[in-house]
């Protein structure tokens, strides 16, 4: 076991190196330059003024020197924890910027992936046995799983929040509260909260009850349950191993979506303008922020990456299968 973990560990090392390294030339082959965007936002017309603070700029952004060298830069600093400088929030550190939206992503990521994996997953196993909610599951997780979420982010925040005024739609808390440790900015933080929630849950929920459902029913008519059946086993047993052997690919569905929802979740924060990486990421493409865009993408690789990780070792545990598999290959 421990020599496939290896093995994971350096497929895992090799897509970080890659992914990092596309992550450090995707913002420089964007049109114009950090720099000039900050000229020109602080509104610098004098030439030789302008020629003076960029020459300032670029040395303290780290442009002053060839591309290859910005790269091993990069690397160097990254082994030391720093980010670089924000251009967006100058001069605050890009690792302070992102530690102050993660969060909030968080907060949103985890509830909406983790709630829509178990829920969906236990809607289509009964579906698969149910025919009364099949017929209601089925036709709703389609239409679910095809609605976009910027589309439905849109619809609940014109619902529930324009129309019907139950919750807010924008910010992560109100504009007339500073961040404390009551009650009261707990629930604020709640109904700020939830919509954005809700948009990610229904939609990822309607994927996973169809993915159960069919494989719960594939299960069900293989081989050896007919032959459990045959054998005069309880009707609860055949499907406790079915759903067993059904939920080892929804493990790995549930890595292989993470980078779906991810998106979803920037995306949505947008719509709400939640003030998580989403946001963060409009800000600093926006303003040409190389390096805060660096650092978002960094943080989205590196969860990414760890989520797939720990599926890895999820699957390993809960598939007897692999296990043994695993301990023959060592002996």
């Amino acid at each position: 076991m421990g020599r496939y973990f290896r093995r994971k560990l350096l497929i895992y090392g090799l897509t970080f190196v890659i992914a990092v390294s596309i992550n450090f030339a995707v913002p420089r082959l964007m049109p114009g330059d950090p720099v000039s965007r900050m000229l020109t936002r602080n509104s610098v017309s004098n030439v030789e003024s302008s020629q003076a603070m960029r020459a300032y700029f670029d040395n303290v952004f780290g442009l002053d020197v060839p591309m290859w060298k910005q790269y091993l830069n990069y690397w160097a600093a990254l082994f030391q924890g720093d980010l670089g400088v924000s251009v967006y929030a100058f001069p605050s550190p890009v690792s302070s910027v992102v530690l102050d939206a993660l969060p909030y992503t968080l907060a949103l990521l985890l509830p909406s992936i983790l709630l829509s994996w178990v829920v969906g997953n236990a809607l289509g196993a009964k579906a698969a046995r149910n025919k009364w909610l099949d017929n209601g599951v089925l036709p709703v997780g389609y239409v679910l799983t095809a609605v976009p979420y910027m589309w439905l982010a849109i619809l609940l925040a014109w619902v529930a929040g324009i129309i019907l005024g139950w919750f807010p739609v924008a910010g992560g808390y109100s504009f007339a509260m500073t961040p404390n440790l009551s009650w009261t900015f707990f629930v604020d933080l709640v109904m700020h909260w939830f919509l954005p929630f809700l948009s990610l849950f229904i939609v990822a929920l309607g994927g996973w009850a169809i993915g159960m459902r069919n494989l719960v029913i594939y299960e069900l008519e293989s081989d050896y349950s007919n032959y459990l059946s045959a054998l005069g086993a309880p009707t609860r047993l055949i499907r406790r191993y079915a759903f067993r052997n059904a939920v080892l690919p929804q493990i790995t569905g549930l890595a292989l979506q993470l980078g779906v929802v991810v998106g979803g979740a920037l995306v949505t924060e947008v719509v709400f303008a939640y003030p998580g990486l989403g946001s963060l990421l409009l800000n600093a493409v926006t303003n040409q922020d190389f390096f805060l865009l660096q650092g978002i993408l960094l943080f989205i690789v590196i969860g990414v990456l760890l989520f797939n990780f720990l599926a890895d070792v999820v699957y390993v545990l809960v598939d007897p299968r692999t296990r043994l598999g695993l301990e023959g290959g060592q002996s």
